[in-house]
Formats: C-alpha cells, sequence, structure tokens
C-alpha cells in the first residue's frame, strides 16, 4: 500500500511512502527517539535523520536495498523539509500502532 504525506505547508508537494518504507523505518528504529523533549520538527531534525541513515548505509547495512530504497524515496527526497518528517512521523505512529494491534490480536488467537 502506498500513503501520500503532504510536505509543504500549501499541500502542493507530496512525497509517496510506501508500507515497505514504514518496514523498513521500524526495523532499524529510524523515528524512535528522534524529536527531542520540547516535540519540535524543524530542519535539523531532518538532517539529523539524514546523517543518522548515512551512518547506517556507511557501515554494515550498506546493500541492504530497502534501506537504500528508503533514503532515494524518501528521506532525501527534494522535497523533504520539517513539515514532511512531521507528516511522515504521523503516518507512522498511526502505521504502526496498527501493526502492534494487529500482533497483539494473533498472540490471542
Amino acid at each position: 500500500m502506498t500513503h501520500k504525506i503532504q510536505a509543504n505547508a500549501s499541500g502542493t508537494r507530496s512525497i509517496e511512502v510506501s508500507d515497505q518504507h514504514l518496514q523498513t523505518l521500524r526495523r532499524y528504529q529510524l523515528l524512535d527517539n528522534l524529536v527531542g523533549s520540547d516535540g519540535i520538527i524543524d530542519e535539523t531534525i531532518v538532517d539529523k535523520l539524514k546523517l543518522t541513515v548515512r551512518s547506517l548505509l556507511s557501515g554494515a547495512f550498506g546493500s541492504d536495498k530497502d534501506l537504500l530504497d528508503l533514503c532515494l524515496d524518501v528521506i532525501y527526497n527534494k522535497h523533504m523539509k520539517a513539515i514532511g518528517l512531521t507528516h511522515l512521523l504521523s503516518l507512522y505512529d498511526e502505521w504502526n500502532s496498527s501493526i502492534e494491534a494487529e500482533e497483539a490480536r494473533e498472540e490471542e488467537a
């Protein structure tokens, strides 16, 4: 499934995010503890995410196709700014909650 997140305030730019991208974010825990206690998402947070991903790619995970796709399609997308990351975090939280609920139902069965 593919989702679209708004990438600018006027809504004229968007970024497509697939379930595979979301799964990769979850696998590498890229969005966990990304935002500080003040809750402010600005360009420094976007840069922090980019540096984290760059570090993973230069290390042992450099050949992970899913991580490379996430970088090319979402993280390093030319429209990814603070507002896009805000919407990505919201989408990820919704998606992750639904996955966790599904996993809990499967454990109960």
